[in-house]
């Protein structure tokens, strides 16, 4: 999250009491981190209380795209997964215009995040994501992960004139693995429906209660795709399970996080064949759009670039270690 399309409260103001029945914004406050929209936390004003939202406004994804987003999160909400929920205007839209470009407000949902995550939390994210696979499985809209095979393909040779040949040989090479795989009968017969495809720590807040760890809820949605929820998970596992050397895989979280997520959801032979491949598969596309924000970045007040040497060391690791644990 950064911010690309500065907005005041002065400015918010009375567009929102005139759009919306929220109650009167009493504060507006940019929120840091994060490379592909402007997000603010927005504190409204009604009767006696004050009540968080986040609105976004959206630099990259269109109007046409949008819905599928904000649809499925509200889908999800109205199933019981703690996401945030999509607010209308009075007209009844939760898509509209500041500054001309989309925006939205949704609710902003309680708890910080664990940056450090133990196998408790791995457990709990592993569940919640195959709770939300499943109440996902009816969202009747479709729309394909931007950011896969094709997105990959079309990107690279924008950045490969900026690595080293060590780093263009393992990029072609990955390419070429993953082409194949993405051709394969396995691949073919995986669990597909709607998917996260971004659940990092950064995208998963917790409470703590009674001395008890809950889980505060999954946001950030907007890269959110009709994928193989496999994929989901290897996201998810690349990112919550990094063993101290930060690209290995520590065995006891991804333990948690994969057992948690069969009780709910078993996975078939065909996804346990192909995990250590997805493994690969989720290390590529973000070491590729990691290196695509670092070499070709936009403009924006707050923004912080990740460094794509992270991913490059997971991917790197996954080649050679074949630990899968399924």
């Amino acid at each position: 999250m950064a911010v690309y399309t500065p907005l005041t409260l002065p400015e918010i103001a009375p567009w929102l009491e005139h759009e919306f029945s929220l109650g009167k914004a009493i504060d507006l406050r940019g929120i840091h981190g994060g490379i592909e929209n402007s997000n603010f936390f927005l504190d409204v004003a009604q009767a006696g209380e004050t009540h968080e939202y986040v609105l976004t406004i959206f630099e990259r994804l269109t109007a046409a795209q949008l819905p599928y987003y904000l649809q499925l999160m509200l889908h999800l909400a109205n199933k019981g997964i703690p996401v945030p929920k999509p607010i209308a205007n009075r007209a009844g839209e939760i898509l509209f215009t500041l500054h001309d470009k989309p925006a939205a407000i949704v609710t902003k949902l309680p708890g910080q995040s664990h940056l450090q995550p133990t196998a408790e939390n791995c457990a709990i994210v592993g569940a919640m994501l195959a709770k939300m696979h499943l109440a996902g499985a009816d969202f009747p809209t479709e729309q394909a992960n931007l950011r896969s095979l094709a997105w990959w393909q079309q990107t690279a040779p924008a950045i490969l004139p900026h690595l080293s040949s060590a780093q263009q040989t393992l990029l072609n090479s990955e390419l070429q693995f993953q082409a194949a795989f993405f051709a394969s009968a396995d691949y073919e017969q995986l669990p597909s429906g709607a998917s996260h495809c971004d659940l990092f720590r950064d995208n998963v807040l917790f409470v703590e209660h009674q001395q008890q760890t809950q889980l505060g809820g999954l946001f950030d949605f907007y890269f959110a795709g009709t994928d193989k929820w496999l994929f989901d998970l290897a996201v998810t596992a690349n990112d919550w399970c990094l063993d101290a050397n930060h690209s290995d895989l520590n065995e006891r979280r991804l333990t948690a996080l994969l057992n948690a997520y069969q009780t709910i959801r078993p996975l078939n032979a065909g996804e346990k064949r192909s995990w250590s491949a997805m493994l690969r598969a989720a290390a590529l596309r973000f070491w590729i759009s990691r290196l695509w924000d670092f070499y070709l970045p936009r403009n924006a007040q707050m923004l912080t670039a990740h460094n794509p040497n992270h991913f490059e060391a997971i991917l790197d690791s996954r080649r050679k270690q074949k630990n899968n644990l399924l």
